[in-house]
């Protein structure tokens, strides 16, 4: 089966603060078909973002796929308030390292 890289489907693939203590994702894509093949691989879900980020269910506050801007967003709980001590990452921007090598099935 032929695959390609999230990031080479993908226009955006970011992570950011959603407050102090959520971090959001946006995946956006130019293509209406590019967002429909994601979208129908299930290769980006709330199951499978909780395994790539190694992460709980319960951490993962929302889950959408917006289909008029072609984007999957979703937002993770943080363990500790941005900012705070032993905080790696004050900004929440990068947390998205991990999608960008995800073979979606083309």
């Amino acid at each position: 089966m032929k695959t390609k890289k999230l990031s080479e489907l993908a226009k955006t693939v970011r992570s950011k603060n959603a407050g102090t203590d959520k971090i959001t994702f946006d995946i956006i894509f130019r293509e209406k078909e590019e967002y429909e093949k994601v979208k129908s691989s299930k290769v980006i879900s709330r199951e499978t973002v909780g395994k790539i980020l190694n992460i709980s269910q319960d951490r993962i506050s929302d889950f959408v796929k917006y289909d008029p801007a072609f984007a999957i967003k979703f937002t993770i709980k943080r363990l500790k308030p941005s900012g705070s001590a032993g905080d790696g990452d004050i900004f929440g921007a990068q947390q998205y390292a991990p999608f960008l090598d995800i073979d979606v099935p083309v």
